[in-house]
């Protein structure tokens, strides 16, 4: 399948095409054996087990968050290859299932995932869906970051079909508030009460790349909205200007500076899926074109310097015949207690990273599992197009 966006990968990056196109077939592939037997939902994980082969994988938990992930991206998929992947439904269908769910759900996140995949795929019970994120979207106090910015995009999906503006605009202006002075980057919660104070400066990728999205999509949904275009410009550069020079997208940040506090873990999902989902749909709704930056967080997948130096030799991140991709690089330290000293010491003093902790625990870890919601978002990212 070729689409607009893979298209532009072969114009400007030659090279980088097979490996994106490599990449959707692993995850496509991949996607059947994470389904849980029934076909209603989907595994938490797929962790690797060592055997007398090499490795072998098992299912472990459930997430309906990761299901209704992959049914965004499944919906790309032309419709005898969605049913292939959901054991016989399309995302529509399973969509379906996912909303006659929701009176079990109890978290704002997968509610809101729902509701996204509900208005994406166009499903007739959309309605019933915003209706329990409405119920458990709780104005009164805070939430986080992540969510907030899910209830957004599956607000923004839904306005063209169901009367949202109200909340929409509260969704909306929620994200806006949650940021922290002038700095360009999102919190991890859209205020004080959910995160310990000694860690309420720090903020994750995801807290970037959600919200960035959001306020993307929500400026395309209407008739443009300069203020969200904006903030979602100005994050967007920032961790484009913070990433690493093999591509990395790093891991926890400063949201009162906008700088590093710890770059580890790596995580496969955001070079090959989350960070391309985000700036692909800002550029979609307008605003700057970081194309160079997806490209290079793209090659880290078959390119790792952490791997390169590790003292058992390099090793994939790919593994075509199991289906996955590895889930992380990481610094294997105990109870992650290097991110634990860098929140704390830029608690005290912004900038205060304790660099001696680079030489003591090197990134040379990997985790070997795989989660459904990466191939939900790698699906969605390269095989999206414009909103």
């Amino acid at each position: 399948m070729t689409t607009t966006r893979l298209a532009a990968l072969g114009h400007e990056e030659p090279t980088l095409l097979p490996l994106a196109q490599r990449l959707l077939a692993v995850a496509e592939a991949g996607l059947p054996s994470m389904l849980l037997p029934g076909g209603e939902n989907f595994a938490f994980t797929m962790a690797a087990q060592a055997s007398p082969g090499g490795w072998s994988l098992e299912r472990r938990g459930t997430s309906t968050r990761y299901a209704a992930i992959t049914a965004l991206g499944v919906r790309f998929l032309p419709e005898d290859r969605q049913r292939a992947v959901l054991a016989g439904r399309t995302a529509e269908e399973f969509a379906g299932l996912l909303v006659e769910s929701l009176p079990g759900v109890t978290n704002l996140g997968d509610a809101a995932l729902i509701a996204w995949a509900a208005a994406e795929t166009g499903h007739p019970k959309l309605s019933d869906a915003l209706a329990r994120v409405a119920e458990l979207d709780d104005d009164s106090r805070p939430q986080y970051t992540v969510e907030a910015a899910w209830v957004l995009s599956a607000l923004a999906a839904a306005r063209g079909t169901v009367d949202v503006e109200n909340r929409f605009t509260a969704a909306r202006d929620r994200l806006l508030r949650a940021r922290i002075g002038e700095s360009p980057l999102f919190p991890h919660a859209t205020g004080p009460g959910l995160v310990p104070w000694y860690r309420a400066h720090v903020s994750c990728f995801a807290d970037q790349t959600y919200p960035l999205q959001a306020l993307a999509r929500a400026h395309a949904s209407g008739d443009g909205d300069p203020q969200a275009l904006a903030a979602s410009e100005a994050c967007a550069a920032r961790i484009c200007e913070l990433q690493g020079d093999g591509g990395q997208w790093w891991w926890h940040y400063d949201a009162r500076t906008g700088g590093v506090v710890e770059g580890y873990p790596v995580y496969s999902v955001h070079q090959h899926a989350m960070a391309p989902t985000a700036l692909f749909d800002l550029a979609d709704a307008g605003g700057t074109d970081f194309g160079a930056a997806i490209r290079k967080g793209l090659r880290w997948m078959t390119e790792v310097p952490e791997l390169a130096a590790a003292p058992e030799g390099p090793e994939e991140m790919i593994l075509d015949e199991l289906g996955v991709t590895w889930r992380k690089v990481y610094r294997g330290d105990p109870k992650k207690a290097v991110r634990a000293a860098r929140g704390a010491s830029t608690r005290v003093a912004s900038g205060l990273r304790l660099k001696s902790l680079d030489r003591v625990f090197r990134p040379v870890s990997v985790d070997r599992e795989c989660r459904p919601y990466e191939f939900g978002w790698m699906l969605f990212a390269w095989l999206g197009g414009r909103i």
